[in-house]
This record gives structure tokens, C-alpha cells and sequence, in this order.
């Protein structure tokens, strides 16, 4: 995973040109995602509220500006709090 700030146009522009398809994830309020993994690279925008992630037993939690990436089959769990979250995220096979 990484970290960075990027605006939402901009961040957009990036995944298109990358091969990523973009696409917006609401979660309404608190909830967990058990662990799991994707098929898929994971390149996301935090666009409302806050996500935490875990890999490897460490967590980070990311909100609103900030920008992660995550390799396909990264084993993780996602959660979050009572804002919920909306996320920009793009992925790419």
C-alpha cells in the first residue's frame, strides 16, 4: 500500500490513462470487511469519511484526500466508523 494526497479530477484522469476502471464504493455507517483479497490491483480516493485497513496485522486508516494502492491477492480487512465512507477506486486486471 501507499499513501499520497491528489484531487478527485485529477486522481480520475490518472486511473483511466493507467488501464484502471474507475468506480464509486458507499458504505453508509459502521461496518467490517473480514479478511479477503481481490483479483484485481486496487488504486482508490477517499472521497468521504474514512476506511482503515489492515495487512500483515498493522492498520492504516485513510480519509477524505487521502490516496492508497493495493496489489491484487494482498490479504486484508477493511473497516469502518460510524461516517461511513465513499471511496473512488479504480481497478485494474
Amino acid at each position: 500500500m501507499t499513501h499520497a494526497t491528489i484531487d478527485r479530477a485529477t486522481f480520475e484522469t490518472e486511473l483511466r490513462r493507467d488501464g484502471y476502471e474507475p468506480l464509486v464504493s458507499t458504505t453508509p455507517g459502521a461496518k467490517v470487511n473480514p479478511p479477503h483479497s481481490h483479483p484485481f490491483d486496487v488504486r482508490a480516493l477517499v472521497l468521504k469519511g474514512a476506511v482503515t485497513l489492515t495487512v500483515d496485522g498493522a492498520s492504516r486508516t485513510y480519509e477524505a484526500g487521502d490516496v492508497f494502492t493495493m496489489a491484487r491477492g494482498c490479504q486484508h480487512f477493511e473497516s469502518y466508523d460510524d461516517r461511513g465512507a465513499e471511496v473512488l477506486l479504480g481497478r485494474r486486471m
